[in-house]
């Protein structure tokens, strides 16, 4: 794998927080959120795999909207009467209990009832979330859909150099290179990985190398 090919990834500014990297795994669901005012029905549900960057991608809608996030258990404790025109509910799929499906439907026909926006996000297709209010649901179903899909090699080595940068490690095409053709393919691996290769060099005070990172690639896999 080139250098050319990580260094030259594109990213999108996401306010305050770190640089969101783009790659065709998740274009699709980027250029959605920045199309965000043409969503059907003023409202989009986004979903991924743990850790794909759902959240991030919330942040850069919110920022877009002018919008509120609120998480799946702060959702009960808030007054619809004062909601506002744009609003994120992270982790839909974690809401089970009657009285906060509740909750979010009344959220939901606030933030509607008033022209405004609303992103629900959450992991697996909305049709396979434990909403069991038919309102609920059927309000839910209305929602577009826009995807996060494993990361592609692209992004997977783009995310493994900016961990490693978050981490003052440095790391070479070469080594990027060697970790994603043998790495699982998740978010979650390559945070995990880093955080591993960060440790293991400052017990050993060596930088990282194909040795080391071969031993916990294989330590990891056991």
């Amino acid at each position: 794998m080139s250098e050319q090919l990580i260094l030259d990834l594109p990213v999108r500014p996401a306010l305050g927080r770190d640089a969101f990297l783009v790659s065709p795994a998740n274009a699709q669901a980027v250029a959605g959120i920045e199309n965000w005012q043409n969503w059907p029905h003023g409202k989009m549900v986004l979903i991924g795999p743990e850790a794909s960057g759902k959240t991030h991608l919330v942040h850069v809608w919110a920022s877009l909207a002018d919008a509120e996030i609120v998480t799946a258990e702060e959702v009960p404790t808030r007054d619809p009467a004062t909601i506002g025109r744009a609003v994120a509910v992270d982790g839909v799929d974690q809401i089970r209990s009657d009285a906060d499906q509740e909750a979010l439907f009344h959220l939901h026909n606030a933030v509607i009832g008033q022209g405004g926006s609303l992103l629900l996000t959450g992991q697996g297709v909305p049709a396979l979330w434990p909403l069991t209010l038919p309102d609920l649901k059927s309000r839910v179903m209305q929602a577009g859909v826009l995807k996060l899909e494993a990361p592609d090699d692209a992004l997977l080595s783009a995310l493994m150099v900016k961990l490693a940068a978050d981490r003052q490690l440095s790391l070479s095409p070469r080594l990027v290179s060697f970790m994603v053709l043998r790495m699982e393919r998740s978010f979650a691996a390559a945070r995990t990985l880093i955080a591993a290769i960060d440790a293991r060099s400052l017990r050993d005070k060596v930088p990282p190398g194909q040795k080391m990172i071969g031993s916990l690639l294989e330590e990891m896999g056991r």
